[in-house]
């Protein structure tokens, strides 16, 4: 397998961030047709956010894409340029973008907590055993480097 291989899940966790983005944009741009605003209801963000409450989730979960995943999108650079990015990886790396995309449809639609937190949970878990198999295999090629091991 090529390195290169550890690119698609990156797009698709990608293309997952634009969805989100457009469904904000959307019910944000519904909510502003049914609601028209006033000057008061930007007078600040506080008064933005009362604004917007209703349809608030979008903006909720595409700010989330931009806390843990940042970690995701850092890993891959990393993990191509030592030639890391094997298999497990790969496999991983698919695993974190299902979760976050099913943690993102719960946190849309259904609003369900327990499954929602349970697939970030996981989601976070799954990018853990990515930094830990990251930072494991670059002490072994240090070791390796070093005649250690």
């Amino acid at each position: 397998m090529t390195t290169i291989a550890i690119l698609w899940p990156v797009f698709a966790m990608v293309v997952l961030v634009t969805i989100v983005w457009f469904t904000m944009f959307v019910q944000r741009l519904g909510h502003m047709k049914r609601n028209p605003p006033t000057a008061r209801d930007f007078a600040d963000g506080e008064s933005a956010l009362r604004y917007f409450r209703p349809v608030e989730m979008p903006a909720n979960n595409f700010a989330n894409l931009f806390e843990m995943p940042v970690l995701f999108f850092a890993l891959i650079p990393l993990l191509m340029i030592t030639h890391h990015a094997n298999h497990i990886q790969v496999i991983l790396a698919w695993i974190y973008v299902v979760l976050r995309a099913v943690h993102s449809f719960i946190h849309i639609g259904p609003k369900k907590i327990q499954p929602r937190f349970m697939a970030y949970l996981l989601s976070c878990a799954v990018l853990m055993a990515m930094g830990i198999g990251f930072f494991i295999d670059m002490l072994s090629a240090a070791n390796t480097l070093s005649g250690i091991g």
